[in-house]
């Protein structure tokens, strides 16, 4: 079940802005009530590095990739401690296909530092969580509202296109977040900590299953009636338009590729000549395996034979 919803308190809720974001706040948080999806990572029984590890899998990776991989890496490793134990291959190895690996080593590298540093236990404190490897901004303040309750203004991709919308009439959000966007994030947060969090969580539902962005479903929309882009007539920005990323071909591709050898190999393994790489460009190969093993994901284990190995 979702975690518990809390009474709203905005700070000046006296001001005119401030009664409209209350409402609006209200609309989401009773609509997430009614359809947010059970997902582990938002049980109450939950713990901190739960979340954590949620939080650095979701990145660029939808829900449904993600929960079979997290059931079985915290049934594997429920502590920082079980899995700074495991070994930075084994992290990679369970990380599968879920995409950017180096993700992968970066938990491990977060997990032995949450050992070393705060005696296994997930930092509360900001400042602590951006020292960790691999935290980020966002990380930091989806740790701090989802593990603990705090009032951290948790700004994603969804929350973004949600504000954009209902607030400023904008088809959605520009390619890099604005000093404004942070400004009305800050300003629409409830004052009180697990209100805020719980905005938070609710937001970024709505914006995922709702307000999503190529087809947003208005008529199921708990905003329909206060919001500036639907009174618009949805009008659309050219700026805006989703921009396609090649994939076949790409070095990204022949990495993944590459890993995936790695991943299933039980013993070092030589990649060139094998069938999965036959169609990759002339000197790709070198370079995407000299990548790897530049981002301390891949290891030459012999030179002379050209065998390679996760690393770790």
């Amino acid at each position: 079940m979702p975690r518990a919803l809390h009474t709203l308190s905005p700070a000046s809720a006296n001001t005119p802005d401030a009664r409209d974001d209350a409402e609006r706040i209200r609309l989401v948080t009773d609509w997430y009530r009614r359809h947010a999806r059970d997902l582990p990572w938002r049980s109450p029984d939950c713990s901190a590095w739960g979340v954590l590890v949620s939080e650095v899998m979701l990145q660029q990776t939808p829900v449904a990739r993600v929960l079979p991989v997290w059931l079985d890496w915290m049934g594997r490793w429920p502590t920082p401690e079980a899995l700074a134990r495991a070994g930075q291959a084994e992290a990679v190895r369970a990380w599968g296909r879920l995409g950017y690996p180096r993700r992968a080593k970066r938990l491990w590298e977060c997990a032995v530092a949450i050992v070393e540093r705060h005696g296994g236990e997930v930092p509360r404190g900001r400042d602590e969580l951006l020292a960790l490897p691999g935290i980020g901004d966002y990380t930091a303040s989806a740790i701090g509202a989802f593990a603990f309750g705090q009032r951290t203004v948790v700004i994603d991709t969804n929350v973004r296109r949600l504000l954009a919308r209902a607030w400023r009439g904008r088809a959605g959000a520009a390619p890099s977040i604005t000093r404004a966007e942070r400004e009305l994030a800050e300003r629409v947060a409830p004052a009180e900590p697990c209100a805020a969090a719980t905005w938070a969580v609710a937001s970024m539902e709505l914006g995922a299953l709702v307000c999503t962005a190529r087809s947003p479903h208005c008529e199921e929309c708990p905003l329909a009636s206060t919001c500036a882009w639907l009174a618009a007539g949805r009008p659309a920005e050219a700026s805006l338009a989703p921009r396609t990323q090649a994939w076949a071909g790409t070095d990204r591709q022949v990495r993944g590729r590459i890993m995936a050898l790695l991943r299933d190999a039980s013993a070092p393994v030589n990649v060139t000549g094998r069938a999965e790489l036959d169609d990759v460009e002339p000197g790709q190969l070198d370079r995407c395996l000299a990548s790897l093993v530049a981002d301390g994901l891949a290891a030459i284990v012999d030179p002379e034979r050209g065998t390679y190995a996760l690393a770790g």
